[in-house]
């Protein structure tokens, strides 16, 4: 009797402690990123994963630190999710470099190799054997492996540096991969400490926990980079032809870091450069940038972070500039060590007419596939006129039924995904749509699978019929659909989507680098998804078409591939440097390219160095090469101190007593930066030059451009002529910069190095800013 009351007594004191246990709020869990100083690991510890779990770590034994992953080769440290108190303990911990909270990110989202310059008889991809021999790691959504645009028909066996795997699991064997798939991975701890373990698992409808692709990005941006030959390509009927990537022969690696509709965490982008790293990648590309508009230092960066590591172990890094252009200040992946792409057009569109009940006609672009409005005019409205700014811009339950049915619906571009707007529009009983441009998107035209007859029309355009949907009494119009157009003229175009520089973190940086095809690509696409993405969008596609630098990156991930291909002993940053002095600054008319959102003439803050041209990019003369040293002066230059520079580079640094200057950083590019507030008007910087010519005895001579209008600004080169020869292969020179007095706006012109063969041109940007 008495033990049996004092099993009821423990039992109630047990029932009454987790009670009390429970109603006291938890600490909230985050999850952070620690970055480690390797050298401190104390040598009873085998492994680095051994030591962070220890209590001797946490300083905590009884709250040891679970690693979700452990990172060791673009640097050293792990993810964890951690209390506020457990965090602010390791920042107090002498091994400790960093410790910061996760972030998510997203992803910036056929013709385009001949509009490059590559040929199939001479040349790059003839002389690199497609890229055969090189392996580009893709950190995207994922990939679909049964396209035929990861055939490995005709390959040669797999590298043998290649050290990477095949990971499996739901709807993922090992056979997905093959010769051309040569590797597949998976990084989901991030998002599952984020949005919870049953995010994916729970989900298996709309997601897989494997390397396959249920988004789409990822199968369009390997593609788009390493993409085998495929015949008889088309998204329902547009652009046919020959699909390819760049470098069609090369290898893809596949790394998930990113989930469908949820982004992609900083701890898995750090997990999958760290592993592709260690896999053997030779080029990685990343169509990834910051989740809240706003540039992190470098430090704090992932991509920033994760990419010194890969570039010191000579990994080509690309990464796209961002799509929030053309606002000034919108450019994103900053980092010297980053190659960051804009997006320009090609000279292949997709028209489509808008035809007015007065006979006038209005040029757009769709890539809508189903039945046509077969030239019925149709009575046409615009629900902004009354309806408001949720009416106008087409959101969810905004539009009245009785207003909209059977008619076709003016939509303002702006708020919400351009072919939701169309769904919005179909839902309502709306049988067609006109998507009109904002002021912040100009004129600048971009081609979806829309979901019902539907145009998008430049901000102009859609103005004037606006204008007629108010004026006229019975105002009727249809849209005509003209397939696909090759040989458009101007092209390329800067789009205006493509973020802008100045840098906004280091403006004696200039960023973007270069421009790459971005609008209208045409690549592969998953079978989980519909064009649109939509999730009622039930129609499968083989090949899909889509802009955004997220395309433009992958055009020269697939660049350097070839370029690596036929250049072995060629670093990332003389691969860059080949791109940008080589790139194009005039259209396919001879004409200074243009920014399609103003329609006129674009600078090297919209563009960089200019247009990607692969034809000239294989032999450019001279390079500008960059090396660890380079990188870690340039951020002393910058001001960072020592420990910080040591989160990005890993290994101790030491920061000369005398401050550099930021400008000196031997880059392709120029950017000369005055203080409103100071009295200096000119200031001189070094670069330093490498013959990779075919003949070693070489002269160069300088000569200066600048732009109509820079007549405030003077720039003088010394020694104004180079000689090379084969004990003497690099050159250095100064480029001294004045200028009559502070501008509103950056004024620019150009340095062109000339041997009569070659032309080695860099961009040379002046501004003015006021001090922090």
């Amino acid at each position: 009797m008495a033990s049996s009351s004092l099993s009821l007594f423990l039992s109630f004191l047990l029932t009454l402690t987790l009670s009390l246990t429970n109603s006291f709020p938890q600490p909230e869990r985050k999850t952070y990123i620690v970055r480690v100083n390797p050298r401190a690991k104390p040598t009873i510890f085998t492994s680095h994963s051994h030591w962070y779990a220890s209590s001797a770590f946490s300083s905590d034994s009884s709250q040891p630190i679970t690693p979700l992953h452990v990172y060791d080769t673009v640097f050293h440290g792990f993810s964890a999710s951690l209390d506020q108190t457990q965090a602010d303990s390791l920042r107090q911990n002498p091994s400790v470099l960093a410790v910061y909270e996760d972030r998510v990110r997203h992803l910036h989202t056929t013709r385009s190799p001949q509009f490059l310059g590559l040929r199939t008889q001479l040349g790059l991809w003839s002389l690199s054997d497609y890229g055969s021999d090189v392996v580009v790691g893709v950190l995207d959504t994922g990939v679909w492996p049964e396209r035929r645009s990861f055939s490995d028909r005709n390959l040669p066996p797999v590298p043998a540096t290649w050290r990477g795997e095949c990971e499996t699991g739901p709807g993922f064997s090992a056979s997905a991969c093959n010769k051309k798939l040569v590797g597949a991975r998976f990084f989901s701890k991030g998002h599952s400490a984020k949005y919870g373990k049953d995010a994916v698992a729970g989900n298996a409808s709309v997601e897989f926990l494997s390397p396959r692709d249920a988004d789409g990005h990822g199968t369009h941006t390997a593609t788009t980079a390493a993409g085998s030959i495929a015949f008889d390509a088309n998204f329902s009927g547009y652009a046919a032809g020959v699909a390819k990537g760049v470098a069609p022969k090369a290898r893809v690696a596949a790394y998930k870091v990113c989930w469908k509709n949820q982004g992609c965490l900083d701890s898995d982008i750090l997990a999958g450069f760290d592993k592709a790293v260690s896999d053997g990648v030779n080029v990685i590309s990343v169509s990834i940038g910051g989740g809240d508009g706003v540039a992190s230092p470098y430090y704090l960066d992932p991509i920033a972070v994760g990419s010194y590591g890969a570039n010191s172990r000579g990994v080509f890094v690309a990464t796209s500039a961002g799509n929030d252009g053309p606002s000034p200040l919108s450019v994103t992946n900053l980092a010297p060590w980053l190659t960051t792409v804009g997006a320009g057009t090609i000279d292949r569109s997709f028209p489509a007419e808008i035809v007015l009940g007065d006979g006038r006609k209005f040029s757009g672009v769709s890539l809508y596939a189903g039945k046509p409005l077969s030239d019925k005019m149709l009575s046409i409205v615009y629900p902004g006129r009354t309806g408001g700014l949720s009416a106008s811009l087409c959101m969810e339950n905004s539009l009245d039924p009785k207003a909209v049915a059977g008619k076709i619906v003016i939509c303002d571009r702006g708020s919400s995904p351009r072919v939701a707007k169309g769904l919005v529009v179909r839902d309502a009983g709306g049988v067609g749509m006109i998507l009109a441009n904002g002021a912040t998107n100009g004129e600048g035209l971009v081609g979806d699978a829309h979901v019902l007859p539907a145009c998008a029309i430049g901000a102009n355009e859609g103005d004037v019929i606006k204008s007629y949907v108010t004026s006229s009494a019975n105002p009727i119009a249809t849209i005509v659909f003209k397939g696909t157009l090759v040989g458009v003229k101007p092209a390329p175009v800067v789009a205006s989507f493509s973020a802008r520089g100045p840098n906004g973190l280091s403006p004696e940086l200039l960023k973007p680098d270069l421009i790459a095809p971005g609008v209208n690509i045409l690549a592969a696409w998953t079978d989980a998804a519909g064009p649109t993405g939509l999730e009622t969008d039930s129609r499968k596609t083989e090949f899909n078409i889509l802009s955004g630098t997220s395309m433009a990156c992958p055009h020269v991930s697939g660049a350097a591939a070839l370029l690596k291909s036929a250049h072995p002993d060629w670093s990332p940053a003389a691969i860059r440097s080949a791109m940008m002095t080589t790139a194009g600054v005039n259209d396919n008319q001879n004409e200074q390219l243009v920014d399609e959102a103003t329609d006129h003439v674009a600078t090297p803050l919209d563009f960089g160095a200019g247009h990607l041209n692969l034809a000239r990019a294989l032999d450019p003369g001279l390079v500008y090469d960059l090396g660890d040293a380079d990188y870690v002066s340039f951020l002393c230059a910058i001001g960072y101190d020592a420990r910080t520079i040591q989160v990005i580079t890993h290994v101790p640094v030491t920061c000369p007593r005398r401050k550099q200057l930021a400008e000196n950083l031997n880059y392709p590019s120029i950017s000369v930066v005055f203080s409103q507030t100071s009295g200096s008007r000119s200031k001189t910087v070094l670069r330093t030059v490498t013959n990779v010519g075919t003949k070693p005895e070489a002269i160069y001579n300088a000569k200066v451009d600048l732009a109509s209008g820079m007549d405030g600004l003077k720039v003088a080169v010394r020694p104004e002529t180079l000689s090379f020869t084969k004990a003497a292969r690099k050159q250095s020179f100064a480029v001294t910069v004045t200028a009559a007095g502070p501008t509103s706006t950056p004024v620019y012109g150009y340095l062109v190095w000339s041997d009569g063969e070659h032309e080695v041109r860099s961009p040379i940007v002046v501004s003015w800013v006021q001090p922090m």
